[in-house]
């Protein structure tokens, strides 16, 4: 894999709340990484707008609301955020196939067969664990619900998920290698784990078929951050 190819597969998560940062980052890391995540902390502080200004800097978006609504809402919303011209944004599986399947049937309405945003749904978030699901009444295992969740959300015409990078050979299993898989919980060698329990290195995380891997704070956090971007995009290729 090539040094460019290794940088098309990072999203780096551009976890503030400050408009000023998004700049830094769009600039910073403009040779460095493929696509930025805007989660809820930033798009509630600033909008669309730091969407469009990460686009003025040549960087494509990850739009990371996790949409769980009623059907409706939810597409409506998904419909929004595809006209923003951001490159992926998702919702959660667990919101039920009536849902997921309206969201995709209004895209498809909106820009009929077009260029459009890729929808993924976010299955079961690398922060949880067995104990996690039991206490919200589900007694199924992880990995059992992570496989459900792809499945259902492929069968409703989702274009990929969002999943632990330990899930992925599960995920290819089940839903075939066309089927997207966006990967947070990647940790580098010389990162510490933070609050993500089910995680992976890059290389590691490649290796096991995954198309997008969502770094923050190994990158966001170290003294210099273009040289821990380096770093990362070094152990990828290294394979």
């Amino acid at each position: 894999m090539t040094r460019d190819q290794a940088r098309e597969k990072v999203i780096f998560a551009l976890d503030t709340g400050e408009f000023a940062h998004v700049q830094y980052w769009a600039e910073t890391l403009s040779d460095k990484v493929g696509m930025y995540k805007i989660g809820k902390q930033l798009f509630t502080a600033c909008g669309p707008a730091a969407v469009r200004m990460i686009q003025k800097f040549g960087g494509e978006v990850f739009l990371d609301l996790k949409f769980h609504d009623i059907p409706n809402t939810v597409a409506m919303a998904s419909v929004e955020a595809a006209r923003m011209g951001v490159k992926l944004f998702n919702l959660h599986a667990l919101g039920g196939y009536e849902m997921m399947a309206k969201t995709v049937e209004a895209l498809d309405k909106e820009f009929k067969g077009g260029d459009r945003a890729k929808v993924l749904a976010v299955t079961i978030l690398t922060s949880s664990t067995e104990e996690t699901l039991k206490d919200v009444g589900i007694e199924h295992t992880v990995p059992d619900m992570v496989v459900r969740l792809a499945t259902l959300a492929r069968k409703a015409g989702i274009d990929g998920v969002v999943a632990s990078p330990r899930e992925i050979p599960l995920i290819r299993e089940a839903c075939g290698s066309d089927f997207l898989i966006v990967t947070p919980g990647v940790r580098p060698s010389f990162a510490a784990l933070n609050d993500q329990k089910r995680v992976m290195t890059p290389a590691e995380a490649v290796k096991a078929g995954s198309d997008y891997l969502v770094i923050g704070r190994p990158i966001g956090d170290a003294p210099d951050p273009a040289a821990a971007a380096e770093l990362i995009l070094g152990e990828i290729v290294a394979g």
